[in-house]
């Protein structure tokens, strides 16, 4: 297993092997020599977008079915996201992309190797010694087209750790929903169960009242038959928090593991800043999925430049010997004519390939700044809604049951005034759950949309004051294009 980000590779022709405990995805000198060019370190990118870099392992070897080491008998959400990080596949992919990319980008600062050739010319009648022509060329244009076949490959390495910090965002949004909708029907299944417990007493109750005379066998079988849809309903639940911990399970790497965790105690998400405006240039200076836009636009750029020159390709240099009787030499270069081809279709085609990268480019911006609108939004109006519910629809409801229940033990009120009391206490404890889950999924939506936790941290102080957000390093838009 390679730990990313604590260990740094230099490049150029003499760079050394690198040891196999690490990948090598942090750089930390500058200039052409260096794979990604000035100011690339995914470890501090990795940092922001995860809390801690140290979190993310690159595996050279595919992992097992199930992860050594059992979680325990407790998970909390930030082991959950531990252990997700440590071996996601998708994660892994995207990592092992990001060193084929580092590796096109020391392959770029590698100069072609030169090419000898020798013609051996042997004299008619084999007679005197044979006429021996050497030859040594290169590829100049490839010489010639170097900065910027570097640059270019150096913008490709930062569009695809961006993508790679996309895959961090992605996992660790996925597990945490995922470890809130476990939470979620947990709280479900306990309101279930003190429901079924109000109609076992009910029911002793009304099998009381029975033989004393008091009460009808009406309300026996109507507490009965509400007890059985209890059930029924638990039975449901229970299936879905099984379904649910077995997802969880799969995140975090153990297919097989009981699941049978016992997991944080549920809080209703900390209040956030409604300041959209900070949340969207968060977003918009911070999301992977943009700056990695941004970096195969840049890219695209080059690649026009290059297709402008690609019409000498075939542009040899370099030097030509001849020993007839004497050894005779002299400089030798080789260049195609454009007759036929002058580069018109390549110019054409990198021309759409910028083109395509500019609205690609456009068309994440504006998802993102409908993510996190759309996060915020939710977030806001389900914690406005979860705070009335829990504050007076909930007290008001259990006030209403605990009138309602004096009155039938008194013999005042039927069961059936007991039991609509019950269903509303029972709704608004369900409300309350869901729109929990509801605001708990909204924020790590939001922290999904600006790119992060560390983010959101940094945009939100203990008072709920906004504070401006560090952009990462991206190529300028219009000087991309």
């Amino acid at each position: 297993m390679e730990s990313i980000g604590r260990a740094s590779m230099r490049g150029g022709p003499t760079a050394r092997r690198l040891p196999r405990t690490a990948i090598g995805l942090v750089f930390l000198a500058a200039g052409c020599g260096t794979p990604g060019g000035a100011g690339f370190n995914f470890t501090r990118d990795a940092d922001r977008v995860s809390g801690d870099a140290s979190l993310i392992q690159f595996r050279t070897e595919a992992g097992p079915l199930d992860e050594p080491g059992a979680p325990g008998p407790s998970l909390t959400r930030a082991d959950a996201v531990r252990l997700a990080l440590a071996g996601d596949p998708d994660l892994q992919v995207a990592l092992a992309k990001v060193r084929s990319a580092e590796a096109d980008a020391r392959q770029a600062r590698l100069l072609p190797n030169p090419v000898l050739s020798v013609v051996v010319r042997f004299r008619e009648g084999g007679a005197d010694s044979p006429i021996i022509t050497p030859s040594l060329t290169t590829d100049l244009l490839a010489i010639l087209q170097q900065p910027t076949r570097t640059r270019a490959a150096d913008r490709r390495l930062r569009a695809t750790a961006a993508d790679a910090l996309t895959a961090v965002l992605d996992v660790t949004a996925g597990v945490e929903e995922a470890y809130e909708a476990a939470q979620s029907l947990d709280a479900q299944v306990a309101v279930l169960a003190d429901r079924r417990a109000l109609f076992d007493r009910l029911l002793n109750v009304a099998r009381a009242r029975l033989e004393a005379g008091e009460g009808t066998r009406l309300d026996v079988t109507t507490a009965q038959g509400e007890r059985l849809a209890v059930e029924e309903q638990l039975a449901e639940r229970e299936l879905q928090r099984r379904t649910k911990r077995l997802a969880l399970a799969r995140l975090i790497g153990r297919p097989s593991d009981p699941a049978q965790w016992q997991l944080d105690p549920w809080q209703p998400p900390a209040g956030v800043s409604t300041e959209e405006t900070a949340w969207v240039n968060a977003a918009l200076a911070n999301r992977p999925e943009v700056q990695a836009r941004r970096w195969e636009l840049a890219a695209a750029g080059d690649a026009a430049a290059l297709a402008g020159s690609d019409v000498w390709k075939g542009l040899e240099a370099g030097a030509e010997f001849e020993r007839d009787v004497t050894w005779s030499g002299g400089p030798s270069v080789a260049a195609p004519i454009p007759l036929f081809d002058w580069g018109q279709a390549a110019k054409a085609k990198a021309r759409a390939a910028q083109i395509q990268a500019r609205h690609e480019l456009t068309k994440a911006r504006r998802a993102v700044v409908e993510e996190t609108r759309s996060a915020l939004a939710t977030l806001v109006t389900s914690q406005a809604a979860l705070a009335r519910v829990r504050s007076e629809l909930v007290p008001l409801q259990q006030q209403r049951r605990q009138q309602a229940e004096a009155l039938y033990r008194a013999g005042e009120a039927d069961l059936t005034s007991l039991l609509v009391a019950e269903q509303g206490v029972q709704d608004a404890r369900e409300r309350e759950v869901l729109l929990g889950e509801t605001a708990a999924s909204a924020l790590a939506k939001l922290h999904r949309a600006v790119g992060g936790r560390s983010v959101a941290a940094a945009l939100t102080d203990a008072a709920g004051e906004m504070r401006p957000a560090e952009p990462t390093t991206a190529p300028a838009t219009k000087g991309a294009q």
